[in-house]
């Protein structure tokens, strides 16, 4: 049962195949099992019980597409019944009072919670290496990390140990480490999924997505995660759609924008193959290929890099110690507790980019960076305004390596940064972009690593991008590989 898609458990489960119950538990029996660290947070009872109640929906013909299908996650969002730790020692024992929206909307559809996942601390990191709770290990080659901040999520999609995930993408976070695990997931446009709930990292970047199999499974969890909230003051009205309604349109004619800038020297041989190969592949299927500029696409580092710390020390200025959250056990006044809470419940990472995020909004330098780095912000999405008047969508690379292994890059953060530089362009514009598999690396340590290939589309395109993604996974079996 774990091989299957959203759809044909939906089939199954309507048929009465299976059921809610024996489904949830086949997946709690695999999570078990695992050694990949992909789980923080697991509730058999609570899993059960949301099962027996999914069963019942189902026999009384009041069911979704979505009831009784297990999804499992990302420990960002916060969740009622389930610690919400973010990965961090700062929040290692909160538990919320309330569920995000997202989580909300999933279990009104009838879906199954089967815990939390590991992820990089406050959604900070490209690795999943900056957990608390330690790293998790890609499923492909457990020496090496499944990508970040949602290694948890992809990880547990890629050996099967939950049929959906939910991540959060900031500057990459869903697309890279599903590049990095050979999963399929989706960034919808900026405002589309409420952030309420959502333990925030950078709140004009972060975004809620689905990550699944396939791109028609990501188009079935779009339906029921994307709506307006009121409790979102970023969240944006817009007339309900069915993402999957143009999954069997033709591409006969499609113009796809292949940006000179996602093809330079940094990207590697091996991984440019792959992607190579998956464009002459949208060839077959009756597709163009359009040279086209994104020219600020390197000033998209250092733009992203001032404008996230500078949010992120702003919204991680609640944990205090007072209100909620760790605080320290000794100190010898308010300023000390404050200081000692915030030493002792902060990894390194997270420190680091408060520190960054501080400096460029103090006195003196928030004209020098802060500010301009929005003006550059807005100039790159300029640059995708002019690339879309050439073509339909843009695709390339989603890293420029496979996943790197576990402890590389720990002394380096720029290394880290950099891999995120064909990702953060797309989270600054606020467009939707996907990743779906197309190959794996060459040589004996890159030939388990996957590759994925990157979509990205104008504003509200996602029933595009799912439909340009599902005509290439109907005549490639990438996204129907699995580790062994």
């Amino acid at each position: 049962m774990h091989t299957k898609t959203l759809a044909q458990l939906s089939a199954m489960l309507q048929s009465k195949q299976v059921s809610a119950t024996e489904l949830a538990q086949h997946f709690l029996d695999r999570i078990a099992a695992s050694d990949l660290n992909a789980f923080l947070h697991v509730d058999t009872a609570l899993t059960l019980q949301q099962a027996a109640a999914a069963d019942a929906r189902i026999a009384a013909g009041t069911a979704t597409a979505l009831t009784g299908i297990p999804i499992a996650h990302k420990d960002i969002f916060v969740t009622r019944n389930l610690r919400s730790t973010a990965g961090s020692h700062m929040l290692e024992n909160y538990v919320s009072p309330f569920d995000a929206t997202v989580v909300d909307k999933l279990a009104q559809a009838g879906m199954v919670t089967l815990g939390k996942l590991n992820c990089d601390e406050f959604a900070m990191g490209s690795s999943n290496e900056n957990s608390y709770f330690g790293p998790v290990r890609n499923p492909w080659d457990k020496s090496a990390v499944p990508g970040g901040s949602s290694g948890g999520s992809a990880a547990a999609i890629a050996a099967r140990l939950a049929p959906a995930v939910t991540g959060t993408d900031t500057g990459g976070s869903i697309r890279q480490p599903a590049s990095f695990c050979g999963i399929t997931g989706i960034k919808p446009t900026y405002g589309s999924v409420s952030r309420y709930g959502m333990i925030a990292f950078a709140s004009s970047l972060d975004q809620g997505g689905p990550m699944a199999q396939t791109a028609e499974d990501c188009g079935l969890l779009l339906n029921a995660m994307v709506g307006f909230d009121d409790k979102d003051s970023t969240s944006l009205e817009r007339q309900p759609e069915d993402f999957n309604r143009d999954l069997h349109q033709s591409l006969q004619g499609l113009r796809i924008g292949v940006p000179k800038e996602f093809f330079g020297a940094g990207l590697a041989p091996d991984v440019e193959l792959a992607v190579r190969a998956a464009l002459d592949q949208y060839v077959k299927l009756g597709a163009t290929l359009v040279d086209i500029s994104l020219p600020k696409t390197e000033l998209s580092i250092p733009v992203y890099y001032v404008i996230a710390p500078a949010e992120a020390s702003s919204n991680l200025s609640r944990f205090d110690g007072v209100r909620y959250g760790h605080r320290a056990a000794s100190y010898t006044d308010l300023d000390d507790m404050y200081r000692q809470s915030r030493t002792e419940g902060f990894g390194a990472e997270v420190k680091r980019r408060i520190l960054v995020g501080a400096y460029v909004l103090s006195h003196g330098y928030y004209d020098a960076y802060y500010l301009q780095a929005q003006k550059i912000r807005r100039l790159i999405a300029q640059d995708f305004a002019t690339a879309f008047e050439q073509c339909d969508v843009i695709m390339g690379p989603v890293a420029p390596t496979v996943a790197w292994d576990i402890g590389a890059q720990s002394d380096d953060p720029l290394a880290n940064y950099l891999a995120d530089i064909f990702t953060l362009s797309t989270s600054l514009a606020g467009l939707p972009g996907m990743s779906i598999p197309c190959g794996f690396g060459q040589g004996d340590k890159n030939a388990r690593r996957p590759v994925g290939l990157q979509l990205i589309g104008n504003y509200f395109a996602e029933a595009k991008l799912l439909n340009i993604a599902h005509q290439y996974q109907q005549v490639t079996d990438w996204h129907q590989r699995s580790p062994e």
